[in-house]
């Protein structure tokens, strides 16, 4: 007579099972994408647009990335690495050189009537169809990080702190001379193909 094997009792397998499950998924971290902090203009009707006059050309910063990952600014091919002071030098226009952009004297809370660039100087960004989302981060980063650094250096001198120690009120005054105006196109295939 055969003999017969035990039976396994495998009702607790599911339990297991389940508090397995319950585990990693309590002790896994979960990364977090982190995105582009960008405020968006608010929507107004086609209709209720008047005329504005055209933007002098001098008042744009032109920043272009094709397919290939090419970086050209103002029409010179440059690196990645060189954007961020190429960008300062165009929102600081220290030397008020005439092929950068105009700047106004304007009344700012803290600092008095000061020296900014006019409303309508804006840094504007267009990449190609075909650069890549790392290219395109790296541009971006570069950019905003002029403009970090510039509100940085403002508060460093000004109010003897960081940018992110000051007040509200204080921050305010710091973006008034250095807003964050990037504007990106909608990506054209500028590369070719």
């Amino acid at each position: 007579m055969p003999r017969k094997l035990p039976e396994y009792n495998a009702s607790s397998l599911a339990d297991i099972a389940f508090m397995l499950l319950i585990f990693f998924l309590v002790t896994t971290t979960m990364d977090i994408d982190s995105g582009l902090e960008r405020r968006l203009p608010q929507w107004v009707d086609p209709e209720d647009i008047e005329d504005t006059p055209p933007i002098k050309e001098r008042n744009v910063f032109v920043v272009l990335v094709d397919r290939n990952n090419r970086l050209m600014v103002e029409g010179e091919l440059t690196r990645v690495e060189d954007l961020k002071d190429k960008a300062k030098e165009f929102l600081t226009n220290p030397m008020n050189d005439e092929t950068l952009p105009e700047k106004e004297v304007k009344e700012v809370p803290f600092f008095g009537p000061y020296e900014v660039l006019t409303k309508s100087s804006v840094i504007s960004l267009q990449n190609d169809v075909g650069t890549t989302y790392g290219t395109y981060i790296a541009v971006q980063n570069e950019l905003v990080a002029a403009i970090n650094e510039l509100r940085e250096n403002l508060a460093q001198r000004k109010f003897g702190k960081s940018y992110e120690d000051l007040n509200e009120d204080q921050q305010d005054a710091v973006k008034e001379i250095y807003p964050q105006k990037i504007s990106e196109a909608e990506p054209k295939k500028i590369g070719g193909r």
